[in-house]
C-alpha cells in the first residue's frame, strides 16, 4: 500500500523569497531574526539604489533541527529602490563588529514610499528610504552547524 507524501517529507532547499509589502516583509523579518554579520558586510550602491547584507542566519526553517545541531547558511538580504540609507549607533565597514539583526519594519510614509528599518541588537538600526517595498532574501551558500550548536534565546 502506498501513502501520499505529506509536507513534512518535503526536500529542504536554499530559500529564494521576495517581499513586495509589509506582510511579505513580516514572513522575511521571522527568518532573519538573529542573523549575525560583520559591519563591514553592508553595502549601498546608491545608482543603482540598491542595499544588500550578506548575513548569517538562522535556519529557523529547518524542519530537520531535532535530528541535528541547529543550523545557519549565508543569505544575501537585498533591498531595492533605496533613495538613501540613516544609521545610528552602527559603526561602518569595521570586520571586527559583529552585529546582530532582531527585525525588519516598514513604516509607510507617501503610499507606496516609506521606511523600512533594520532593528540591530544593542539599539542599533540601520533606516532605508525606500520608493516601494521591494526585498530579496536568498541563501547562498549550503547550511553549516552554528559554531554555538544552540538557537538563539531572548530573555524577556
Amino acid at each position: 500500500m502506498t501513502q501520499d507524501a505529506r509536507f513534512e517529507d518535503g526536500r529542504e532547499a536554499p530559500l529564494n523569497l521576495g517581499a513586495m509589502d509589509a506582510d511579505d516583509l513580516q514572513v522575511i523579518s521571522s527568518l532573519v531574526q538573529d542573523a549575525v554579520f560583520p559591519a563591514s558586510e553592508m553595502r549601498w550602491d546608491r545608482g543603482a539604489q540598491r542595499f544588500a547584507l550578506l548575513i548569517n542566519r538562522v535556519r529557523w526553517e529547518d524542519a530537520g533541527k531535532t535530528r541535528h545541531a541547529p543550523e545557519r547558511v549565508q543569505s544575501l538580504l537585498m533591498f531595492q529602490t533605496v533613495q538613501g540609507v540613516a544609521s545610528q549607533d552602527v559603526p561602518k565597514g569595521d570586520a571586527d563588529t559583529i552585529l546582530s539583526l532582531l527585525t525588519l519594519s516598514f513604516e509607510e510614509t507617501d503610499a507606496p514610499s516609506g521606511h523600512i528599518t533594520l532593528m540591530l541588537a544593542g539599539d542599533g538600526a540601520v533606516r532605508l528610504a525606500v520608493e516601494a517595498i521591494d526585498v530579496t532574501l536568498k541563501d547562498v551558500t549550503r547550511p553549516y552547524v552554528a559554531p554555538s550548536k544552540k538557537l538563539p534565546r531572548h530573555d524577556v
